[in-house]
């Protein structure tokens, strides 16, 4: 089953996708979480990347959203997490979840596409990963998971496309 994407224009249309998602019983190792880190800067402030024992991520995350009220605490907490999240300088990327594991363990070298190459694992077509790319440069979130089950997986696409997301 194909990863399901959603590129949000602003922040509180993809920290409701990212919420829906917690909700329907996915957690940050399965929740990817794509943005520049010029976005992340302004949605999230500078030091959004804590450093923190990998132990203390729930509580960590806890911490952050609290601090920065419920609409902007969901993926705060994500992009806080130890273990959860990179940040790659060279790209201009902030990258938490899952394939920020991939990428960390791959190198530098792993990257060196940009987030085409990052993503292309995930059977979406180079043309709409492209323009993935650009919109993630322009302030967009990307948000993307592996679904659990086909119902899943419309459900999100249903969603995230009813709040104006790139799907």
């Amino acid at each position: 089953m194909a990863a399901v994407t959603g590129l949000f224009h602003d922040q509180e249309s993809a920290e409701r996708a990212y919420i829906s998602a917690t909700e329907a019983g996915y957690g940050a190792n399965d929740i990817n979480v794509i943005m520049s880190d010029e976005t992340r800067e302004r949605y999230y402030g500078e030091h959004a990347t804590l450093e923190t024992e990998v132990g203390n991520k729930a509580a960590e995350g806890a911490a952050v959203g609290g601090a920065l009220g419920a609409t902007a605490g969901a993926i705060a907490g994500a992009i806080a997490a130890v273990g959860t999240a990179i940040v790659l300088p060279g790209l201009g990327l902030v990258i938490a979840g899952p394939l920020a594991a991939g990428i960390a363990g791959a190198g530098a070298g792993g990257v060196t596409a940009g987030l085409v190459g990052a993503l292309i694992g995930w059977g979406i077509p180079e043309d709409t990963l492209k323009k993935y790319e650009a919109d993630v440069k322009e302030g967009g979130i990307l948000i993307g998971l592996n679904p659990k089950s086909e119902d899943d997986a419309r459900r999100f696409q249903n969603e995230w496309a009813k709040s104006e997301a790139v799907v």
